[in-house]
């Protein structure tokens, strides 16, 4: 997942008690706030002197954040005022480019904000963010609604452009009309209204998330029921509980998604029925943490807020300036999914039943019961125990000599740990990434382990984006929530926790990659739709011979896996995949649902409208439950993903096809990975994307790969 702090609000971002020096445009005075010297030991205030200017964490201070915001907001204000009231005749240059080097305090300090709120946060910052959501959104309208400025922009001639800074040129003109530039002053109002209660619901929404899902956890006082876990998982659970002042208990805390990780091993069925459930009604219990009121208010102001608009849905709206372009697109593809998927999971609940009757078991199987039973299929069909195979993926092997090994035999790069740089918590690492010729060219943290303080789910980030302009280089961070070791003991994960890995990092080599001169433009700043791509397709290196073979160490012994255990990987690739599509694409019909309704009648309370949802597209299924449950389904709600998460399909087509290219043409090659680079990673959104793709495989994208990789089609 990318992390989206609002491409929109981080390009407007743009009060404080400080010195400002005058300037005449228009003969209106135009005061220019400069820091004063009470802001002089501000970390925001200047650029950091650290490597490719990454944060200065032993310096930044929860109460560093508010003064950087109100300099920066009013610093902002400011140069945008500026920009806008210029005498002098719009051009690119006194216009746009100006725009693109505007709100530089504010956009440090947002983005590191951004980035504690979603892997670090506390009170203090939750407080912070709450206060300053509707705070910011008023700052971005004032931006992208200001009539002079957009004037300015429109009258902007493209004659004698270079092709990136055309496209920068309605990559703004588009941006102001999405965001109602063509409005009425009456409608701008309304508009700006919306936009802010949007935007504190929002925020809202993800801390209450945040509480329920720390509050949601399952304590178990006798180990037994903790039956089919491993001796260092149990013992993660006893130092969890201890941790959460329970001693001598044992607490399963809770992933981000329906299903949880450890219900493939629980043996007992009532354990895995609490853990499922814990999951499922998370925050739905009518307590402080309960998201339903704030679900249902969002929708309605998704709702008015495209009418404003002027279009019929918020998925309407939000779609224009997708690769889909209309909800119509987006809905066509996840039906042609749906059906073989739904399908498929009938036979996999058939196999599954099968097995619960011959064991006796005497009940029809339930949604706690499908990982686990299917694990036991799964060795039964392939004789594979997904036990045997985590003992070769130990977290840090995985990461150096599988995703890194992957990235040097691809596209030639190397990356040495950095232990001089300060982070924001004493479990981020932090690498420097070299280029194949052996210049430096980003530097990468990651933060491998959940806890109280983060939000669930993966994802990867910017602490510094790629832009000639600017002279500034990538600063990257990949965030996962994996269950940290009790301690001395090893990391060990499952190879779906191995194919996550990989994602973030082709997020990450997305953005390492970006060459642009504009910001706007640069690195991971794509359609939604087209963002996953480049992360889907590094999962494929998982299961290369060449990288397995590398990576794949027994954590003790450090053997390589045995040749039988991957050619079982491998048969068993298909399997479950009508759940795991199932699961899928249902989370993304829900999500379309919500943000295609034309009337306000339409949205009944959030359990009703689900269960609705569900029945209409055919997932009837009860045992298949959707990835997120609208409670908790934090990517539409407070992610950026809302209208989006279809996303995942979509460029999940783009990605099994570029791949059948790669495959056909040599694989792991520095050829195929100079082209992929050269087409696909390094031309951010200066060009388009459709056009890439085709550029990269020579025609269309095709579905019918998709098809055949899940075991759909032959």
């Amino acid at each position: 997942m990318k992390n989206v702090s609002s491409v929109l609000l981080i390009s407007a971002l743009a009060f404080n008690y400080s010195c400002t020096t005058t300037m005449k445009t228009n003969d209106i005075k135009q005061e220019i706030p400069v820091p004063d010297a009470s802001l002089s030991s501000n970390p925001f205030m200047k650029k950091s002197k650290l490597q490719y200017e990454a944060p200065e964490f032993d310096k930044i201070k929860n109460e560093h954040f508010k003064p950087a915001f109100e300099f920066g907001l009013k610093q902002h204000d400011a140069e945008i005022l500026k920009i806008a009231n210029n005498s002098e005749a719009p051009t690119f240059e006194n216009t746009i480019v100006a725009l693109e080097k505007s709100g530089e305090v504010l956009k440090r300090a947002i983005i590191v904000f951004s980035n504690l709120t979603s892997a670090n946060t506390n009170p203090t910052l939750q407080a912070l963010d709450e206060e300053y959501a509707p705070i910011f959104a008023a700052h971005s309208d004032k931006m992208y609604l200001n009539e002079n400025l957009y004037k300015r922009i429109k009258s902007i001639s493209e004659n004698g452009l270079d092709s990136e800074s055309k496209r920068l040129v309605q990559f703004y003109k588009q941006n102001f009309e999405i965001a109602g530039a063509n409005l009425s002053s009456a409608d701008k109002e309304k508009l700006k209204q919306v936009n802010q209660e949007m935007a504190s619901l929002s925020t809202q929404y993800s801390n209450k998330l945040l509480e329920a899902r720390k509050q949601g956890g399952v304590f178990f006082s006798d180990v037994k029921e903790l039956d089919g876990l491993s001796t260092d998982e149990i013992a993660a659970a006893a130092s969890d509980a201890k941790n959460a002042g329970k001693e001598g208990q044992y607490l399963l805390a809770l992933q981000n998604t329906t299903q949880q990780p450890l219900l493939q091993n629980l043996k007992n069925r009532t354990t895995r029925e609490k853990l499922f459930k814990a999951s499922w009604t998370r925050a739905e219990k009518s307590d402080a943490n309960d998201t339903r009121e704030t679900i249902e208010k969002l929708a309605k102001l998704r709702l008015k807020k495209a009418q404003i608009l002027g279009k019929k849905s918020f998925a309407e709206w939000k779609l224009q300036d997708q690769m889909a372009k209309n909800p119509e697109a987006a809905t066509k593809l996840m039906n042609q999914i749906a059906t073989p998927a739904v399908e498929t999971a009938r036979r996999e609940a058939k196999d599954i039943q099968d097995l619960i009757d011959q064991q006796k078991g005497g009940f029809k199987v339930e949604p706690w019961d499908w990982n686990f039973y299917a694990e036991q299929v799964r060795k039964a069909k392939y004789d594979l125990d997904e036990n045997q195979i985590k003992p070769y993926f130990e977290i840090t092997t995985v990461l150096e000599k599988g995703v890194f090994f992957a990235a040097e035999k691809f596209y030639g790069l190397t990356f040495k740990k950095r232990t001089d740089l300060p982070v924001y918590h004493p479990d981020v690492v932090t690498y420097e990434v070299f280029d194949h010729d052996g210049k430096s060219i980003a530097i990468y943290y990651l933060d491998f382990y959940t806890r109280d303080s983060k939000n669930g789910g993966a994802w990867m980030s910017n602490f510094v984006e790629q832009s000639y302009l600017l002279g500034t280089k990538p600063v990257i961070v990949n965030c996962y929530n994996y269950q940290k070791p009790a301690p001395g003991k090893p990391s060990l994960i499952s190879y779906d926790d191995v194919t996550t890995i990989f994602h973030e990092f082709g997020h990450s080599i997305h953005g390492m990659f970006a060459s642009q001169k504009y910001p706007s433009l640069s690195g991971t700043n794509v359609p939604r739709d087209f963002v996953e791509f480049p992360s889907q397709i590094n999962e494929h290196w998982a299961l290369d011979p060449v990288v397995l073979k590398n990576y794949a160490l027994h954590y003790e012994t450090k053997q390589p896996i045995p040749q039988t255990l991957v050619d079982k990987i491998k048969k068993a690739a298909t399997f479950n995949q009508g759940y795991m599509t199932t699961e899928l694409v249902s989370a993304a019909a829900l999500d379309m649902d919500w943000h295609t309704v034309t009337n306000e009648n339409q949205l009944t309370p959030v359990l009703d409208f689900e269960k609705q949802s569900l029945a209409n597209h055919g997932f009837t299924l009860a045992t298949v439950p959707p990835r997120y449950h609208t409670p908790y389904f934090a990517h539409i709600w407070g992610g950026g993903y809302s209208a989006g998460y279809y996303a995942y399909l979509w460029s999940e087509i783009l990605d099994n096809d570029a791949w059948e290219w790669i495959s056909k043409n040599g694989g792991l090659t520095r050829e195929n990975g100079d082209r992929f680079r050269k087409y696909i990673l390094s031309v951010g959104n200066s060009v388009d994307l459709n056009q890439a793709f085709r550029d990269f495989t020579g025609h269309d994208p095709d579905i019918k790969p998709l098809l055949r990789n899940r075991g759909f089609i032959k």
